[in-house]
């Protein structure tokens, strides 16, 4: 089996677990997903199939959430699952979130929180977290494309948040730095993955019952790179891993065969210089 799976991650489940339970299914190892979703997180989680693990790095990476933020609290790990740390009586307007997300809108630096899988001086942050270390956390740079209210309840002290943004974004980080903008504080309480690059939630299946070979999605479909159709006499050569004649294409390019992605290349002038072969 070579492709993508469309997966819906259920609340509970770690996105390795997703692989596990489709490793069992399928009896194939070489399986994996495009991008951790937490485990109290819900949502699109791509999966890949067989050698198309070799294509994570050619699928599109912006992620679209819808984040549900419970204000006049903080957490020690920015979400429902830390213990609170801070708490306010101060109560907010719809109208303070609204102005208050415009200051998360284009690109921004963002702390990642203590309790993230990112890497300081070789170990994950949690690591220190659990062992009570302090450890210096730098800023990152990320896009935040689009923030906007989509619900308010003002007697729960509760907003619906929709967000579109790059890879790396962490939400809750998102929700924390609105609590503290708002003078309130703020954690996630709930959060669903709404599209991950191509990957859209209509379309995506519960592990219940699915049906991996059925619902495989051709990488043809979601791959955004340059695509060229080769020839017969084409096969060969990308066989034998020669380069084959390019037709004024740039960059990266899909290679394909009867509707199949046969290899990745790269255009270097007259040729196409062939990176990874699926034949």
């Amino acid at each position: 089996m070579f492709g993508f799976l469309n997966v819906y991650k259920p609340r509970g489940m770690t996105s390795h677990d997703v692989v596990a339970v489709l490793r069992r299914l399928t009896n194939i190892k070489q399986i994996g997903h495009t991008g951790t979703l937490d485990p109290f997180a819900e949502g699109v989680l791509p999966v890949c199939i067989g050698k198309a693990t070799r294509l994570i790095e050619f699928l599109a990476d912006d992620k679209e959430y819808l984040a549900t933020i419970q204000f006049g609290a903080s957490t020690t790990t920015c979400d429902i699952e830390g213990e609170i740390n801070f708490t306010s009586d101060k109560k907010i307007r719809e109208d303070e979130v609204v102005n208050a997300l415009k200051f998360f809108e284009g690109e921004i630096e963002q702390f990642p929180p203590i309790y993230s899988a990112v890497k300081v001086n070789g170990k994950k942050l949690y690591e220190y977290a659990r062992k009570g270390v302090d450890v210096e956390i730098k800023p990152r740079k990320v896009i935040i494309k689009k923030i906007e209210l989509k619900s308010f309840d003002n007697n729960l002290q509760q907003a619906q948040i929709l967000i579109e943004c790059s890879k790396g974004t962490y939400i809750r980080s998102v929700a924390d730095d609105l609590g503290k903008k708002l003078g309130c504080g703020a954690y996630l309480i709930k959060l669903i993955r709404t599209r991950a690059g191509k990957f859209n939630i209509t379309d995506s299946l519960s592990l219940d019952g699915i049906d991996v070979e059925k619902n495989l999605i051709n990488p043809v479909t979601v791959l955004d790179l340059c695509k060229a159709e080769v020839k017969e006499e084409d096969i060969k050569r990308i066989k034998n891993g020669l380069p084959i004649k390019n037709n004024g294409h740039a960059g990266y390019v899909i290679l394909i065969y009867n509707n199949d992605v046969c290899a990745v290349g790269m255009a270097q002038g007259d040729n196409i210089k062939l990176k990874k072969v699926f034949l």
